[in-house]
């Protein structure tokens, strides 16, 4: 039988990396590409890489930062980014973004985002809706887990989205749309990962505010009480996504960790 083509292409061209500042890189999910000997292009926006043509990717993973997705006119590239995000998930090209990203696909769909009514930040439940349970990423999640929170943005959900998770604080905090993904919580991060983000002025400052002056402490404790699970179920979850919806080929479990 002969292969598919496109098949082909998804394994070998690299995934388009959407950063925002260099202490958010995908971290447990740029460790299942490295597993996987997938390449990524990464362009760190924040820092003025100009955006390249998206189709020249199989994927695109956007991450998060400390900006909204609503400050085009302090940071005029976030309209550019928005426009490329549009124009890749409205012709079926696969994407995975997370905070940021996932309130940059929310208003390159269209929808609105906006300050909530509080932050919502720590290691807190996320709860699976019915639709998840039919959903070929989320299918086999828990249905109840938790992750880091670190925002105060939500979106409405766009037209044509099926919403997959929750919490107690914010109704929004996973959708789908076609082939992009959309996950408002960070499961890839560790406890050095999150200690580099309390070196970083407007976050350390962010901590103090909400959390009080050990709030970083604190949060890096309980980063680490559940960093295992998390960083499996990122990879588990990233994982079920490359090959149900970027189409590269399935690996051996010992090489993707699961949850156990």
């Amino acid at each position: 039988m002969q292969e598919d083509p496109d098949v082909l292409d998804a394994m070998t061209e690299p995934l388009l990396v959407l950063q925002h500042i260099a202490c958010e890189p995908p971290a447990a999910y740029e460790d299942e590409l490295v597993a996987r000997g997938i390449a990524l292009h990464r362009v760190e926006l924040d820092a003025g890489e100009p955006l390249p043509d998206w189709r020249e990717f199989s994927a695109i993973i956007a991450m998060g930062g400390p900006m909204g997705a609503y400050e085009d006119e302090r940071l005029p590239w976030l309209r550019a980014e928005k426009t490329l995000i549009a124009e890749a998930v409205r012709a079926g090209a696969p994407y995975w973004g997370v905070c940021l990203g996932a309130q940059l696909l929310a208003s390159s769909l269209g929808a609105p985002v906006y300050p909530g009514p509080r932050a919502e930040v720590g290691v807190l439940p996320v709860v699976l809706t019915q639709q998840a349970r039919r959903d070929p990423v989320f299918a086999d999640a828990p249905g109840t887990f938790v992750a880091l929170q670190w925002h105060t943005d939500t979106w409405q959900l766009p037209d044509g989205a099926v919403r997959l998770a929750g919490s107690d604080a914010y109704e929004q905090q996973a959708f789908v749309f076609e082939r992009a993904y959309a996950v408002q919580f960070h499961l890839e991060i560790g406890v050095a990962l999150a200690t580099e983000w309390g070196d970083v002025p407007a976050y350390a400052e962010s901590l103090r505010a909400l959390l009080g002056e050990d709030g970083l402490s604190r949060l890096t404790d309980a980063i680490g009480e559940h960093e295992r699970r998390s960083i499996a179920l990122a990879r588990s979850l990233f994982s079920r996504w490359l090959e149900q919806v970027v189409g590269v080929p399935a690996v051996a479990s010992a090489q993707s960790p699961r949850v156990s």
